[in-house]
């Protein structure tokens, strides 16, 4: 895709940061807090090791700070400059890491995971000056609810927080002696508790330095009665389901029930977990669970302008006590409405009575709606302009047409009521508009455009894989999340799902652990009297056990005062995500060619920075130190994302869900969805495998996402985050199409070849594409091999390149 017209320079750029400052409230807030168990970590391994140093004190941390130049080679890589127009191999062999910050090996033994938090500049700039001269975003990406596989969890009768402003004792305190402890976020001088001067895990006295909270990053921390507004909720989960006629012919019902009843005994609960259910066409429909009846009861409310719980104490019961007539519920559900004719939907009023039925405790609520709501309190009527969809001058649309299910979404907030959504629609369903209903109250968003269990078995497969990991996935309630900086930093831009309850305090009616949050900071006062700069954020919540926990993630960074430190720091990955989920909301708020066109002025503007401030050469080209030498690169993946692509035909719905999915998916993920992994396999040695377990794992290297890099004899793999695509070669090896695929050559391979598998997230298709060169190829292998191109970000050959053509582009701006 060449650049669109539409790239001019006149919009403001994203690393113009004169934001207007916002005063953090750290002493007038509630405490904040948090919970969870140790579980199978999906994104990697933790590494939560021992800092031993006994009573460092602030001049020592300093002093563990080397500057660059005592580790000259990662200065001299990070600051290489590369001339973009002439480098033709910019990928590492390997996927890409996160910065290591240029800490001490002790401090590097204990800041936190870049899995759970990470900073855009892995070396924080002094002044918001010499920020502002970078030319580069400050911000945080967090993923604090993330799977681990180890997870120190402390129970004591004392949690150890900074009197002035309440910050949890951590590995990077200072302690001046055995009885005070210096805050590392406002330098407060604290007492150390007589409890705390016990180690449970030494059974020792007067070693507070050696406690656990002191020893890692990420703790979480058993909550007393001081952290409860109320007793603690019990698991609940209700099911609103659409039943109109679209729904039956779709025929989601069914595998919704099946795959209900198989996980039914791994929702998350205890023996206090409750359920209930309740459908929707024209009218709503309730159903009396208690225990006692021989089956269940439907209850009918067809009015639904003013929409009334038909009963209290019977709707959402006990799945223990009353789990057989939930079975019985599901059993009969696909056929109940098999011979519906009614077409419409009263989705906002089935939604009010979720409401009022959930209220009382709080929990989740889990939406599955397959049309446009065309009855009742927040109906709607198609927006969408078919003809529209590949225009480059602006997308409508994108805004709500109703704050109806945004003021709904806050009421569910306010009751601990988080509402998740899976869209199943094959026509238009508004989604810019039903998506508030999530945004607002933390909650989760599937979407499977032209979803049929017959017609598109692979987004029936994607479906069940989601729900599965859905039903049975962790999840906190009633939850807040406040983070926290040291001072002379402020936060002052959330992004996420979430509803923001102070400057620094969001509410998160439900956290589950596939979500991720960024936060944009700024820079008010002078860091020149710090070496370090801390960020910590603590997540209160109440388990599916019914137990209120805190966990609680620190992570240390390095202060620094020169502008080529800051650039050998940058983390190109998470700078792109960062400009992302500016660059989604600047779509909403102002237009889609203004975020496109304040991304392109991203790039000009680092060029242009570097350039003038560190760079001594005077050659011309584009040129950038080597850590962000993929972020052109990654730019124009982002303007070829259907989030933000013009030119290009998109429908409505699909655009406003990948900008959904920008704001909430964590890093690794949407990096794999911005720039895929691609691999060839056929050609696959043992030099640089892993050995797990007596396992060899081949390492292939990381290929260029350029056609230049196919060839007809070898096979493919691209790993999209969601969904892998496997390319075969028309004169691929016999031998590797007979090892992997079962068939004994290439012409044997049944067309449109389709296999599941599971990824890290347990959702992804393992989709087999064949190339053929004749015949033409039939429809669904023309919509697979156009799929494939699309992730072909960069298309690096001389004769039709959109990577160079971009280059030039920014030449140009430069130029003006």
């Amino acid at each position: 895709m060449q650049p669109s017209n539409d790239m001019t320079n006149q919009a403001a750029p994203y690393a113009n940061y004169g934001y207007p400052n916002m005063q953090p409230a750290y002493q007038q807030g509630p405490p904040s807090h948090a919970d969870s168990s140790p579980s199978h970590d999906l994104y990697g391994q933790s590494s939560y090791q021992q800092y031993s140093q006994p009573f460092p004190n602030l001049s020592q941390l300093s002093a563990a700070l080397g500057g660059l130049s005592g580790v000259p080679e990662l200065e001299v890589e990070a600051l290489r400059p590369v001339n973009l127009l002439q480098e033709r191999n910019l990928l590492p062999p390997r996927p890409i890491e996160a910065p290591e910050p240029n800490l001490s090996p002790d401090l590097k033994k204990v800041n936190c995971s870049p899995q759970t938090f990470r900073c855009t500049l892995t070396s924080i700039p002094q002044t918001q000056a010499l920020l502002n001269k970078a030319r580069l975003p400050l911000g945080l990406l967090l993923h604090p609810f993330r799977d681990l596989q180890q997870l120190p969890v402390i129970t004591s009768n004392t949690i150890v927080r900074c009197r002035s402003c309440r910050t949890y004792i951590n590995p990077f305190v200072t302690f001046l002696d055995q009885r005070r402890w210096k805050c590392n976020l406002c330098y407060r001088v604290n007492d150390v508790p007589d409890e705390f001067m016990y180690n449970p895990v030494t059974r020792s006295y007067g070693e507070p330095h050696k406690r656990p909270e002191v020893q890692n990053s990420t703790v979480e921390f058993i909550a007393s009665s001081d952290y409860m507004l109320r007793p603690p909720q019990p698991a609940a989960y209700l099911f609103v389901l659409d039943v109109s006629h679209n729904a039956v012919e779709a025929g989601y019902l069914k595998y919704f029930c099946e795959s209900l009843l198989d996980n039914l005994d791994k929702l998350p609960g205890d023996t206090r977990t409750r359920v209930g259910f309740l459908t929707f066409d024209n009218t709503i429909h309730f159903y009396n669970l208690q225990d006692g009846l021989s089956q269940p009861q439907m209850l009918v409310v067809s009015d639904i302008d003013d929409v009334f719980i038909p009963s209290h104490d019977s709707l959402m019961v006990n799945l223990k006590e009353s789990k057989e007539l939930v079975k019985d519920l599901l059993t009969s559900l696909p056929t109940m409405f098999s011979q519906s004719r009614e077409t419409h939907s009263a989705l906002g009023p089935a939604l009010q009575a979720a409401f009022k039925l959930m209220s009382p405790t709080g929990g989740r609520v889990t939406v599955f709606q397959t049309q446009l709501p065309t009855l009742g309190a927040g109906a709607l009527q198609s927006r969408e302009d078919p003809n529209q969809r590949s225009s480059t001058k602006g997308v409508q649309h994108l805004s709500p047409a109703t704050d109806f299910y945004k003021k709904l979404a806050l009421d569910c907030s306010g009751q601990q009521i988080g509402v998740d959504l899976f869209m199943l629609s094959s026509q238009y369903a508004d989604l810019a508009s039903l998506s508030c209903m999530s945004k607002y109250s933390a909650g989760s968003i599937f979407y499977y455009p032209s979803f049929h269990y017959i017609h598109n078995p692979a987004q029936l497969e994607k479906f069940q894989r989601d729900l599965e990991r859905y039903l049975s996935r962790k999840i906190g309630f009633e939850a807040v999340m406040r983070i926290r900086c040291t001072k002379g930093l402020s936060i002052h831009t959330f992004h996420g799902n979430f509803f923001v309850r102070s400057t620094d305090l969001l509410s998160l009616a439900n956290v589950n652990p596939d979500s991720a949050f960024a936060v944009q900071m700024s820079i008010e006062d002078s860091l020149a009297d710090s070496s370090l700069a801390c960020f910590q954020a603590a997540l209160l919540y109440t388990s599916s056990k019914g137990k209120r926990r805190i966990r609680v993630h620190t992570l240390c960074l390095p202060v620094v005062n020169q502008l080529s430190d800051v650039y050998a720091g940058a983390d190109v990955q998470a700078i792109t995500c960062l400009l992302a989920n500016m660059a989604i909301d600047r779509s909403i708020s102002s237009s889609l060619s203004d975020a496109r066109d304040a991304l392109v002025n991203a790039v000009v503007d680092l060029v242009t920075a570097y350039k003038s401030n560190v760079s001594n050469l005077q050659q011309s080209g584009l040129i950038l130190p080597a850590a962000m030498r993929l972020f052109p690169v990654y730019i124009l993946a982002l303007l070829k994302q259907k989030a933000l692509r013009t030119g290009t035909s998109t429908r409505l719905d699909e655009r406003v869900f990948d900008m959904c999915e920008f704001k909430t998916q964590p890093l690794q993920q949407l990096m794999r969805m911005v720039h895929p992994d691609l691999y060839r396999l056929d050609n696959m040695s043992d030099q640089g495998a892993l050995h797990l377990n007596d396992t060899v794992v081949p390492q292939p290297p990381l290929l260029h996402l350029s056609a230049e890099r196919l060839s007809r004899d070898g096979a493919f793999l691209m790993d999209c985050g969601n969904v892998f695509y496997l390319w075969i070669g028309k004169c691929c090896n016999d031998m590797f199409i007979r090892d992997v695929l079962g068939c004994p050559n290439y012409a044997s391979i049944p067309p449109n070849m389709v296999s599941k598998t599971q990824t890290v997230c347990n959702t992804a298709l393992f989709i087999f594409f064949l190339f053929f060169c004749s015949p033409p190829p039939c429809r669904d292998e023309a919509s697979a091999k156009s799929a494939f191109f699309q992730h072909l970000v960069e298309d690096r050959s001389e004769s039709a390149s959109s990577y160079y053509e971009f280059l030039q582009h920014i030449q140009q701006q430069l130029s003006k």
